[in-house]
């Protein structure tokens, strides 16, 4: 999946399913807006910040949260590709419900 990184739409990030379900695993985009539902470049740094902080409270080597670093410090994201991927998550999950809800018929 790719998101757009600017209004334009002229530069993109690659985003795997890997990558949402890291998303997923960690809870890391709950609460990512600030106290005004806005998110923004702070909200940017403090996903970064959540996710270096794993990294390094880590015990046992994984390579799971690096994987998710691609997109996060890609040199085009910033706060509106912040909001197409959380956007694009939102849509994943749906899907993913709703794969559930089929197999479960």
């Amino acid at each position: 999946m790719k998101i757009n990184a600017n209004a334009s739409g002229t530069r993109t990030i690659e985003v795997t399913e890997v990558q949402l379900q890291i998303i997923k695993r960690y809870s890391l985009l709950d609460r990512i807006a600030n106290s005004a539902g806005i998110i923004d470049e702070d909200s940017l740094n403090k996903l970064r910040l959540t996710v270096r902080s794993l990294i390094a409270s880590q015990t046992m080597a994984s390579n799971e949260l690096l994987e998710l670093c691609l997109v996060l410090y890609h040199e085009d994201m910033k706060a509106l590709g912040l909001n197409n991927l959380i956007k694009c998550y939102n849509e994943w999950l749906v899907s993913q419900e709703n794969e559930k809800a089929e197999d479960a018929e």
